[in-house]
């Protein structure tokens, strides 16, 4: 699994207008990418290192300061583009393999205490967020 995760003042995902989620004031922003062989278990594992990676004010965690976190699927984290002009998605595992393993990430962090907040699995979604810092990182498990 391949996380980009960044520190933000506010971010939300709308779906045909409407706001589906949404975390207000400090917390963090992360697009999740599955590749074909991913587990329950690397779920899991992403999940525990969201919830205590030291990346918010003060080289806190969100498990230190109960900042939110919005988690939206992203399969073009796992694009090749290294040959000719059109990226590949290869890599990136289809939906029905990929969707419960976001969805567990999610479970995961709620099992630890988190607030987390989702985007809606292969919608055209609509990012907004104020990066802060601009602080962003890459987390693979």
């Amino acid at each position: 699994m391949r996380a980009v995760v960044q520190r933000v003042n506010g971010a939300r995902v709308d779906v045909a207008g409407e706001t589906v989620g949404e975390i207000v004031g400090e917390g963090l922003c992360v697009l999740v990418g599955v590749t074909h062989d991913d587990t329950p278990e690397k779920a899991a594992q992403l999940a525990r290192k969201l919830w205590s990676v030291r990346i918010l004010d003060g080289e806190k965690s969100c498990s230190d300061t109960g900042a939110g976190l919005l988690v939206i699927s992203q399969f073009t984290l796992y694009g090749d583009a290294r040959k000719g002009r059109r990226p590949t998605w290869n890599a990136a595992a289809p939906g029905p393999v990929a969707e419960p393993l976001v969805d567990e990430v999610v479970t995961q962090l709620r099992a630890l205490g988190a607030h987390v907040e989702t985007g809606r699995f292969g919608a055209d979604m609509k990012v907004s967020l104020t990066n802060d810092g601009p602080f962003t990182v890459l987390l693979e498990v």
